[in-house]
């Protein structure tokens, strides 16, 4: 599979250790910075990139996932959702894990760089890269109701205020 990878300043360290570890599970990497550190850098544009790159892949039929890093995970988790057809999902535990990609077939997963260890972090992959969507129809309607909204502002029948 490949894997596509984006942090800032706080999770440089954690996403080179992560890197490696994915690409000794065979996995492809795409690293999508940055590259050296400075305090001072943006995360939008590099989770945005990264984000941007698993949806190119999944419409050109590549089997591909995302994991974006920062402090919290929360700003990186923002900008990697800016990305239409993108459903990332902050991941704090092994179940947020199992579910970002159970009940809601989540693409791209956000970590919290200096929220968990670098073991805790490799589990919280590992497990979300293995765990398949569970094809459940409550949890299929629910992503397809996301995807309408995205495409069309609205949920039809559903009662979406403007």
């Amino acid at each position: 599979m490949r894997i596509h990878i984006a942090t800032d300043h706080a999770g440089l360290d954690l996403s080179q250790k992560i890197q490696a570890h994915l690409r000794e599970q065979g996995h492809e990497v795409v690293d999508h910075g940055p590259t050296a550190y400075d305090a001072l850098d943006d995360y939008p544009a590099f989770c945005i990139n990264a984000a941007q790159a698993v949806v190119n892949d999944q419409q050109a039929g590549t089997e591909s996932l995302g994991v974006v890093f920062g402090g919290s995970g929360n700003g990186e988790q923002i900008a990697a959702n800016k990305v239409k057809g993108i459903r990332a999902a902050l991941v704090w535990n092994d179940s947020t894990a199992l579910l970002a990609r159970q009940h809601n077939d989540a693409n791209v997963i956000s970590i919290g760089a200096r929220q968990h260890t670098e073991d805790e972090a490799i589990r919280f992959i590992d497990l979300f890269v293995a765990e398949p969507f569970s094809n459940e129809e409550r949890h299929a309607r629910r992503i397809a109701q996301l995807a309408e909204y995205e495409a069309t502002g609205d949920i039809a029948g559903k009662g979406v205020d403007h």
